[in-house]
């Protein structure tokens, strides 16, 4: 995910733009600073380990060396978050996909509270955690993908039926993500209540939520927005394949 356009309608009482510069390049801040103990790679690309998240990073891609610095990394043939539009791939490089996808940043009218049925979640949820994701589809998430962050749920009979916790994080900021809820409980508000629980221990530590969503969520998008999040950036999520060896 590269960011590619940045809003400039940020409401008062908001972060300063400067102060969100960083959020330009959310990954490669995240594996060189809270994250840097899960990094992977070498001085122009880095990446998660394979069992806790696809994602990975590259420190500019105006570096000429960054691409083979990419093969060093993951290989020949091997997948790799792709870069913003307008840059050309080397030849042997191919696109795999590319979508539109939004960030969205906090704003004084967030009003977050910690919520009393939630529970954190850790390695004896994983299960748990892994079925949710594979009933509701909110996206990857693997076995080791709770080491990012805190990771709380909402458990009904005992079954986990919603979840949300925290992934990148930026220096000053946490990305809120795995917002999901099984679908033979939406419509009860879980969702926004875990979103809500995990802004609220964010900020209580000092940092600034955020997230992503994908450009065509409409209804995602509005939610956010309701709760106060805006507008920050629209971005590209995709991959392109390394040459083959």
């Amino acid at each position: 995910m590269t960011t590619v356009t940045i809003s400039t309608d940020a409401p008062t009482g908001s972060p300063d733009p400067a102060s969100e510069a960083v959020l330009d390049n959310p990954r490669w801040s995240s594996l060189t600073g809270a994250h840097a103990h899960l990094a992977e790679g070498n001085e122009l690309v880095l990446r998660y380990p394979v069992d806790v998240s696809p994602f990975a990073a590259v420190r500019s891609w105006d570096d000429p060396d960054v691409w083979d610095a990419i093969v060093d990394v993951a290989g020949h043939g091997a997948e790799f978050p792709g870069p913003p539009a307008g840059v050309a791939l080397p030849t042997g490089w191919q696109t795999v996909a590319a979508h539109e996808g939004v960030q969205l940043v906090e704003t004084d009218r967030l009003r977050t509270r910690a919520d009393d049925e939630a529970v954190v979640l850790g390695a004896d949820d994983v299960p748990d955690m892994l079925a949710l994701v594979e009933r509701s589809r909110p996206g990857p998430f693997l076995p080791r993908t709770y080491l990012m962050g805190r990771y709380v749920g909402i458990r009904r009979e005992g079954r986990l039926v919603a979840m949300a916790g925290e992934r990148l994080q930026p220096a000053g900021w946490t990305e809120i993500s795995a917002v999901t809820t099984d679908p033979d409980h939406r419509g009860q508000g879980l969702a926004t209540r875990l979103v809500l629980d995990v802004a609220h221990h964010v900020r209580e530590r000092g940092a600034r939520p955020m997230l992503h969503a994908a450009g065509t969520n409409a209804n995602a998008i509005r939610l956010y927005e309701a709760l106060g999040f805006r507008l920050r950036a629209r971005t590209t999520f995709g991959a392109v394949r390394t040459p083959p060896a």
